[in-house]
């Protein structure tokens, strides 16, 4: 054991280390060397405050060691203290030579380049030189592989992200040109039977109108013509579509019996969906309005549809196209033959418009329907290409109360829309002219008709119509007199 120097820098007792060495290294605390080696120090040496003395190496200054003098020879000891040469400090109480590294070089600057240390007892294994040794016993700190596949996830996942921004930017950009309403204050029945009410949360209903508007107006001061409920089955995902006739005799939501078909224009939207959900028993939230340039857009994007034109109803077709054109500015071709054909937009808008020749509006909301079908039908079966132009060219003629969110669900399951019936409301019906109100469809007995109406949408079995259906099945009869 070593003691360390006291103050007047003598030693308290002599290195017990020196002798512990094997000889062919020497011992470098006691600066003796080998046999046969070079003539070791003695221990008159220098004083240590000669600080310019040389040993004969090619480094200059003190701090010379044997690793300053290059490698040893081959297969040779390495040689213990400072150099042979005389003139070199000696060794301080056994230790390196002052600010001596420990492989002979100066603090700082490590050992020669591509110089190892050999190994010596007691200590691990050489190292490069200039390199971090780690404690005696502690295996050196290996750094894990890098795995490329880790990158590889990561970059994917980049591209992923820029992708989904790409696509929710592009769809932000087409829902602008969207026309989108507030929901409103909709009122529900509150006297719809519980049971009824959860039953009817299974399907999502919406109502469609078609406006006659000529000034682009969708939602204030537009004829109804169309009034159409979508009933989606949430769970198979069929869909029914029942046309509600405008010239309806109904309930105008504040007490007041009109046509159907005035709600919209003396309230839009809003109030014509109260009227719907206050007569029906229904709990419609949301609408989508379209105008005669959308029908118009999306049949011709589509290339046309395929319909069986009677004679009849080519006499009319042509009549209406003539107005169609000054509407919506699109050109168009008379009809020459009846029977199964492809109609172009102006044509398809005109046999939608027919109320003659036999079957007046039930037989006009029984065309409608065939055409909406007909369009969702080929829509289903459409390249993106065309969709975009689609998309395009009807987003600003539409208005609606679904949000975006809503609207992307929806043409999410298009492809799993299966139609699987369509009629008109009321059932049962007679036509007559009212004072005041001129030609209406009265309802005979409303309450069973909505019964009716409950069972073909949502297969309801002996559902009781509200009380305030019932109220106002009472009203009508006693004012038209027709039960």
């Amino acid at each position: 054991m070593t003691e360390r120097k006291n103050g007047n820098g003598s030693n308290s007792q002599n290195n017990t280390r020196a002798d512990s060495r094997p000889a062919a290294q020497g011992n470098r605390r006691s600066g003796q060397r080998p046999e046969g080696g070079a003539r070791s120090q003695g221990p008159n040496v220098p004083n240590m405050n000669q600080r310019h003395t040389q040993g004969p190496g090619p480094r200059q200054g003190y701090g010379q060691g044997p690793a300053g003098q290059g490698r040893p020879p081959q297969g040779g000891a390495r040689q213990p203290g400072y150099g042979p040469g005389a003139g070199g400090p000696p060794p301080r109480n056994g230790r390196p030579g002052y600010n001596q590294g420990p492989y002979g070089q100066p603090y700082g600057q490590g050992a020669p380049r591509g110089a190892r240390r050999p190994q010596e007892p007691g200590r691990g294994p050489a190292r490069p030189a200039g390199g971090y040794r780690p404690p005696a016993g502690r295996p050196p700190v290996q750094q894990p592989p890098r795995k490329k596949g880790k990158k590889r996830v990561m970059f994917a996942v980049e591209i992923l992200a820029l992708l989904v921004l790409a696509v929710g930017l592009f769809v932000f950009s087409k829902f602008t040109k969207l026309r989108h309403e507030n929901v409103g204050d909709v009122v529900l029945n509150e006297n719809i039977p519980t049971s009824e009410a959860d039953l009817m949360k299974q399907y999502t209903n919406i109502v469609l109108y078609g406006v006659d508007s000529r000034d682009g107006n969708l939602t204030t001061d537009a004829h109804s013509d169309t009034i159409m409920i979508a009933s989606i089955n949430n769970k198979t995902k069929d869909v029914k579509l029942v046309s509600v006739y405008r010239d309806t005799y109904l309930d105008n939501t504040n007490g007041e019996y009109r046509k159907a078909t005035e709600c919209y224009y003396f309230g839009g939207p809003e109030r014509s969906r109260n009227m719907l959900n206050k007569n029906l028993d229904l709990n419609i939230e949301d609408f989508v309005t379209v105008n005669f340039n959308a029908v118009v857009a999306v049949v011709d994007r589509l290339g046309g549809i395929e319909l069986d034109i009677t004679d009849d109803e080519v006499v009319y077709i042509n009549d209406y196209s003539v107005e169609n054109k000054q509407v919506t500015g699109v050109d168009y071709e008379n009809l020459t033959q009846s029977g199964l054909q492809t109609v172009n937009g102006i044509q398809a808008l005109a046999y939608c418009r027919i109320r003659y020749g036999g079957g007046d509006d039930f037989k006009r909301t029984e065309r409608q329907r065939l055409v909406l079908s007909k369009i969702i039908e080929k829509v289903k079966n459409t390249d993106p290409l065309t969709l975009n132009g689609i998309i395009d060219d009807v987003l600003p003629e539409v208005a609606t109360s679904l949000s975006t969110t809503e609207i992307l669900s929806l043409a999410t399951n298009a492809a799993s829309y299966n139609f699987v019936d369509t009629t008109g409301f009321p059932f049962d019906q007679t036509p007559m002219t009212i004072p005041s109100r001129n030609d209406c469809v009265v309802p005979n007995n409303l309450a069973n008709n909505v019964q009716q109406l409950h069972q073909w949408m949502f297969g309801s079995e002996d559902y009781t119509p509200s009380a305030t259906v019932q109220e106002i099945s009472n009203k009508i009869i006693n004012e038209t007199g027709v039960q």
